[in-house]
């Protein structure tokens, strides 16, 4: 079997590696000539533990090829972005996929299948997908079979939920779930869930939204907490000691191409329907500016210096894609800040090493849990800094015997 997917990021590449290793001849699309430079060399361009190697045996057996253009192929996977658009209701922009599933459209065959996993909006797939095609002469469901296959992954395990988590496999009509969920079975273990593709797109919108709007409640909680000087940590500790309850931790935003763009998706479909749902993203995206007076409360107006640990939008990624970490070291620089920042994650010649960010500086603020931030020498860093000050926007850090270390 020959499978093209196109688009070599996040999800495309683990993919593609996944079936190379499982026997099928991939070929990965992408138009960055540096990132095909690099992946034709068995170099990984994303971070996530067992890619580099998985990578670098796919290439060096021949299974995985990396091309700037489609070849012909039984199966097509559309793993390319989709952003949002700059309109009132950031509704889902399809051109990337359009684009990928155009340019597929010389080398389709009869009987091929072209499976889209980008998140889309709902009855995208329908109404902007399936029409390329059949504008183009091909029956869906007869000539081709077009599905949408939402990936559900959570970043640091993506190698390992592809093959063990459950997959919806959305077809336009059943024939096409059919033939999507023939090509999975090949690497996926989990259950096989056939549905049509818009129960498909909503399923994994509202799975993101779902998570968004439990993040919103605790986030919301932080503010009235600090408003009433109220320890909001210790608040949710005792209230998840009731046998129904499981509130999770505030923290700076939300970030990653998930959770801060799905729900937007939603909305935009339904805009009068989906109060809640832009609600919880209004005080989600409002968190940052939260953490910048909480700065201000705790150091003064700037000129301060501040060491930030952490740009990613999650613990042990090197993702920033929507990061709050970073829209909220953008406002304290805009204060007048001197932020010096530290993320081991990222690769920017501008950042700095643990202790050397801390030098003579007034605060250390926490915005990312990274591994390496949770094993901090706290006597060293406080040694390093001008006030010892530190702000944990993600609750990880203990209380210390030398910084005075404050949380929600």
């Amino acid at each position: 079997m020959k499978l093209c997917v196109m688009g070599m990021g996040y999800i495309g590449i683990p993919t593609a590696v996944l079936f190379a290793q499982r026997g099928v001849q991939v070929t990965g699309v992408e138009p960055r000539e540096d990132v095909v430079e690099r992946l034709s060399k068995g170099i990984a361009t994303i971070e996530e533990p067992g890619i580099e190697e998985a990578i670098a045996q796919t290439i060096k057996d021949g299974s995985f090829k990396v091309s700037s253009t489609p070849v012909e192929a039984d199966g097509y996977i559309i793993a390319v972005p989709t952003p949002f658009c700059d309109d009132e209701y950031k509704s889902c922009d399809l051109h990337f996929v359009e684009q990928a599933c155009r340019s597929i459209l010389p080398y389709i065959k009869q009987g091929s299948v072209v499976i889209v996993e980008s998140t889309i909006a709902p009855t995208s797939t329908d109404l902007h997908i399936a029409p390329i095609f059949e504008q183009a002469g091909l029956k869906v469901g007869e000539d081709i079979f077009l599905a949408h296959c939402p990936e559900r992954v959570f970043p640091g395990k993506i190698l390992y939920e592809l093959v063990h988590n459950n997959r919806v496999i959305g077809g336009v009509t059943p024939k096409c779930a059919e033939a999507a969920a023939a090509i999975y079975r090949r690497v996926v273990e989990g259950e096989i869930i056939l549905t049509t593709a818009k129960i498909a797109e909503m399923s994994k919108c509202m799975e993101n939204t779902y998570r968004d709007i439990n993040i919103a409640i605790v986030n919301e909680l932080a503010k009235i907490c600090y408003e009433l000087d109220i320890d909001t940590l210790e608040v949710i500790r005792i209230a998840n000691m009731h046998p129904r309850v499981n509130m999770l931790t505030p923290g700076p935003g939300v970030g990653g191409h998930c959770l801060a763009i799905d729900p937007y998706f939603i909305c935009a479909k339904a805009p009068k329907q989906a109060k809640l749902i832009q609600l919880a993203r209004e005080i989600n995206n409002s968190m940052p500016a939260f953490v910048c007076q909480r700065v201000k409360d705790l150091i003064g107006e700037a000129p301060a210096k501040i060491a930030a640990y952490g740009v990613t939008f999650k613990a042990n990624v090197d993702d920033v894609r929507e990061s709050p970490a970073v829209e909220v070291i953008h406002l304290l620089s805009e204060q007048g800040y001197e932020v010096h920042i530290c993320d081991p994650h990222v690769n920017n010649p501008d950042f700095l090493g643990i202790y050397e960010a801390a030098e003579d500086a007034d605060l250390a603020l926490m915005l990312v849990d990274h591994t390496e931030f949770q094993q901090i020498d706290y006597k060293k860093l406080a040694e390093k800094m001008h006030r010892k000050v530190l702000f944990d926007t993600k609750g990880f850090v203990p209380q210390s015997d030398f910084l005075k270390i404050y949380h929600y």
